[in-house]
């Protein structure tokens, strides 16, 4: 008996120690979690109002937002960090809590738990920990300034500041533990004689796909900063950082994911990178200088185009290296693998480039660029727009093998000596490509009344593609993937239909009859599936392990 209470207090004792150190670890993520906003001196800038125009047209100031005719909503901004962020969050609240939600949906999606949800948002606080550490005050006072339009809707996953200044993390969390975010990003460039008039071309495809709704709203935004150089950059509600954008000296930066490990704790956001480098670098030499300034937490390729230089050149980066690829050339390709002496023989890198679908692309990039022997800037949106495979082959509507995949935030054009940009307009880069002319843009005193910026002589017309039964098609197909994910009844045979060459209408269709315990309609679909182009390897193994699984099941 006396054993027994000798155990009793023992075991007792125990969990009054685990319990203790489990709440002490609790309190300490909830510590390190919580972000304190920058300190602003003058915050009277919190006092400014926009004034509504009607059509969707605002001015503050200066500074002004309106949706153009292409569906581009167009954002003008200028000042100091504070006061940059303050009137971009005023003159675009509504697209600002819209991101939001549509982000937020997407992740309810993924967690549907209440509960979890509001782990998470201890678990990315603890991960962002050392975040705002690795951010320059200018920014932070920036995303602090946006951050005081943000919902109040969000409040259990954390402040305002603490999620618009976690969310320029987004894609590097994704990419870092999923491998997932921007993927399929494909970028090039030309000049000299490669090029038509031997002007620089770049070109980009931005394949971050968020779910439908994260692309509706897509802004094109000229920003006049107190320091540094003026710049455009494509982006959307809330965010500050660059994925694709052009200064006033002809820098151009765009970013393309590569192959990374999973981190402990959060850097510099890669997009913050980028927005320094296109902010304050006149030339490739200063990029390269910024870039390795910063330290990551994922790898990235920054594709830079340079005016002063007359090339383009990629700086390779991740957590611990940093190498330029020089192609010393009259052109340059990009997609999800490194180039450089230092990094092309990585591990990480070698993997890359046999299971991803990265290769692949970069070799149908190749097979394009060598079809003109001068580009131009209505061939650079032809490649950007080119869904087949290599030699032409058809591979199905959008598989990651191709340079379109159907999923594109946008695509851009950069003829950076003319300080000529092309956005791409809905969908995807399909739509048209208007152009702005950033020497025009920047020389606007304020925009007086609600006219088109963009130069409508330049716009490049949508892609026929838009009219065929083909897309059509697709649309059907992507509609089947709709109800397949809203658990509804679908038939199988026209789903696969619907994109006949495309190796996932074949998954999805096995997925959904191996679900139902279907196992003979499965295992033919899944079948079907291994005799297309199939986009990585990872994808291959799992058609071969479900096949495997159901065989088991059977026998």
């Amino acid at each position: 008996m006396h054993s027994v209470r000798k155990i009793g207090k023992w075991l007792l004792y125990s969990t009054g120690i685990l319990m203790l150190l489990l709440l002490c670890v609790f309190l300490y993520v909830v510590y390190v979690s919580k972000t304190d906003p920058p300190f602003v001196a003058d915050r009277s800038s919190m006092q400014w109002q926009r004034k509504d125009h009607g059509n969707g047209f605002y001015t503050l100031g200066n500074n002004w937002l309106r949706k153009s005719s292409s569906g581009l909503f167009e954002l003008y901004v200028e000042g100091d960090p504070f006061e940059r962020g303050v009137v971009n969050g005023k003159l675009s609240r509504e697209l600002l809590v819209l991101q939001e939600d549509y982000f937020s949906a997407q992740i309810s999606k993924m967690i549907p738990s209440t509960f979890y949800l509001h782990f998470l948002k201890y678990v990315i606080g603890w991960f962002n920990r050392h975040l705002d550490k690795n951010i320059t005050d200018e920014y932070k006072q920036e995303i602090y300034g946006i951050s005081r339009s943000a919902s109040s809707a969000y409040g259990y996953i954390g402040t305002n500041y603490q999620r618009i200044l976690n969310y320029h993390a987004a894609h590097d969390i994704g990419h870092a533990l999923q491998n997932m975010a921007l993927v399929g990003c494909t970028s090039f460039g030309t000049w000299d004689a490669a090029s038509e008039d031997s002007t620089m071309i770049i070109g980009r495809n931005f394949d971050f796909y968020v779910g439908d709704d994260f692309a509706k709203n897509k802004i094109v935004l000229f920003e006049n900063p107190s320091q540094g150089y003026k710049f455009m950059s494509v982006t959307w509600g809330g965010f500050i950082g660059v994925v694709s954008g052009m200064n006033e000296k002809g820098l151009t930066v765009t970013i393309n994911a590569a192959k990374s490990s999973i981190p402990s704790g959060s850097a510099t956001p890669v997009s913050l990178v980028a927005r320094e480098i296109l902010q304050y670098a006149a030339n490739i030499d200063e990029a390269v200088a910024i870039a390795h300034k910063r330290t990551m937490f994922v790898s990235e390729s920054f594709l830079v185009g340079s005016a002063a230089d007359n090339k383009a050149v990629i700086i390779e980066k991740t957590p611990d290296t940093l190498d330029v690829y020089d192609p010393d050339s009259d052109h340059i390709l990009c997609a999800n693998h490194f180039q450089s002496k230092a990094l092309a023989g990585s591990e990480p890198n070698i993997k890359q480039i046999s299971e991803s679908a990265s290769a692949y692309r970069y070799k149908r990039l190749q097979e394009l660029l060598q079809e003109k022997e001068k580009n131009t800037v209505q061939n650079t949106i032809r490649i950007l727009r080119d869904r087949k495979g290599l030699h032409d082959t058809n591979i199905g509507m959008g598989n990651e093998k191709a340079l379109n995949q159907l999923i594109a935030h946008h695509a851009v054009v950069f003829e950076p000596k003319k300080l000529l940009v092309w956005v791409s307009t809905a969908p995807w880069q399909l739509g048209e490509f208007v152009a702005y002319d950033l020497n025009k843009v920047f020389a606007l005193q304020g925009l007086q009344e609600n006219r088109e910026i963009y130069d409508s002589a330049l716009t490049v017309a949508a892609d026929t593609f838009l009219l065929g039964s083909q897309y059509k098609n697709f649309e059907k197909y992507r509609e089947y993937r709709h109800r397949i994910a809203r658990g509804e009844d679908i038939n199988t045979d026209s789903l696969v239909a619907s994109n006949p060459q495309f190796y996932h209408a074949y998954v999805l269709a096995g997925d959904y009859c191996l679900k139902r315990g279907q196992f003979d309609r499965a295992i033919k679909y899944y079948r079907q599936a291994l005799t297309k182009e199939i986009a990585t390897k990872q994808e291959e193994n799992y058609i071969r392990q479900q096949i495997a699984d159901i065989q088991k099941k059977l026998h």
